[in-house]
Order: C-alpha cells, then structure tokens, then sequence
C-alpha cells in the first residue's frame, strides 16, 4: 500500500532559532503517531532541523538543490552537502524555481537523476498556470512535465519518487481546486504512471496535492482514491494548523 504523505515547505521563511522554536513545539504534538510526515526547510536551517528530529516520524527536505556533486557554483548547495547533514527528500521543479529561476524539465529531471544516484527521495512538483487551465490543457502540460521530468528513471528509481500536483493558480492564493477537479487530475497522473512503467508502479507512487491545502479542506482532498497527502505551504509555518494536517493523514 502506498504511503500517505503529509509535507511542509517553508520556502524563504524562518530562521534557525525560529526552526528551533518551530520543532520544540511541533515534536511533543507527534509523538505517538503512526503517520508520514516530511518538512521542507531552508538551506540555512537544516542541520538544526536533522539533529531535532531525529528519532521522530518527521523527515527533513531540503527546499533545492545542484545536480553536481561540486565544483564552482557559487552559493549552490550539492546532493552530498544534503546526505552529510542527514537529509533524506529534497524538492524539485517547484513552479517558483521554474517561474523565478527559469528551471527547464531538461534541469530538473538532471536534479532528480542526481537526488536518485546520491541516496536523496525526490519530491517531484508539476502543475499548471491559470490561463493553462482556462485554455484547457492541463493535462498536456502536467504530461509533458512528468515525461520530460522523469525520462530514464527505471521502474525501482520511480520507487523512491514522490510527485506534487500543485495547481499554480491555487499556491498562496487561497484558491483550491475542488477535491474532483484534484482527483481528476491524481488519476491522469497514476494512469500516465502506468502507461511509462507497469500498474504496480503507478500504485505505489505517493501523489500529493499541494495548492492551499489547510485543516478546512484536508479531510474531503484526502478522501479522494488518488490523493496522497499533500505538500503544505503557508499552513506548516505554524505548529497548531500543521498538526491538524498531520492528525488528518492515512
């Protein structure tokens, strides 16, 4: 059975004394449960935030990272860096990364090769712009970015990745794509799944959906056959509204 993942992203937010705050109060709050959870911190916080969770169900990501293993990349950060610090997902193809940084599949799917090779669990993000939806075409560009993304991974590579179907139009805006306009959107991923590698590939597969997902509407998108957790913004910056996220999780 696959795993349902609950995943924080910090994005540019907190500090390490703010992540140390963050985890004091957030650890007593999961201990006892038998769930999935993930939180994507900055660069600069990680170590802090490996050395409290450990012994935890919370796993650390990091928010990015260099496919090289090193060199002279000014102010990047290598997949070794990360596995060093005890590290074990880091995201990738976030919209941001590709709208700011100007990211093509071509680099993420390098990314994700590189996470794959160094020991690193991908979380593998896609999803469309407002006036692709408007225009009707989500899932050829969601096919694309999973194609394009995933090219020459094998079926126990797949194994160790985790998609994020991230409506852009729904990030940080408040807007949610109902739970039947995500789980559409779920089942045309796991069924491409299936179509590059075999149907137990694709039903092993965690698919989160991400895009304002927050304790109102996390029971009814949870409750959809192929939405598995999902990958959390603005409310996992604060301990109270992610833990009822966490509760909320398979």
């Amino acid at each position: 059975m696959r795993k349902t993942i609950i995943a924080g992203n910090w994005k540019m937010n907190k500090t390490c004394s703010e992540t140390k705050e963050f985890f004091t109060k957030l650890l007593p709050l999961v201990k006892g449960l038998d769930r999935n959870v993930i939180v994507g911190v900055p660069f600069t916080s990680l170590q802090t935030a490996v050395d409290m969770t450990k012994g935890s169900i919370i796993k650390i990501a990091a928010e990015n990272m260099n496919p090289k293993e090193s060199g002279a990349y000014t102010g990047e950060v290598s997949p070794l860096m990360l596995t060093d610090l005890g590290v074990e997902y880091v995201i990738l193809g976030h919209s941001e990364r590709r709208a700011y940084y100007h990211e093509t599949d071509a680099f993420i799917n390098e990314k994700v090769k590189s996470a794959l090779k160094h020991g690193l669990k991908p979380i593998l993000c896609i999803g469309e712009k407002l006036e692709e939806r408007e225009k009707g075409i989500t899932k050829d560009v969601v096919k694309e970015q999973i194609v394009e993304g995933l090219k020459g991974l094998s079926s126990d590579e797949m194994l160790n990745v985790v998609i994020a179907y991230e409506p852009i139009w729904a990030i940080g805006t408040g807007k949610t794509a109902t739970p039947e306009m995500a789980q559409e959107v779920h089942k045309f991923i796991r069924n491409l799944l299936e179509s590059l590698y075999s149907k137990e590939v694709a039903n092993e597969v965690t698919i989160q959906y991400g895009g304002s997902m927050k304790p109102s509407n996390v029971v009814d998108l949870l409750a959809q056959e192929d939405i598995d957790g999902g990958l959390i913004g603005g409310a996992s910056l604060d301990p109270e509204s992610f833990i009822e996220l966490i509760k909320a999780g398979k």
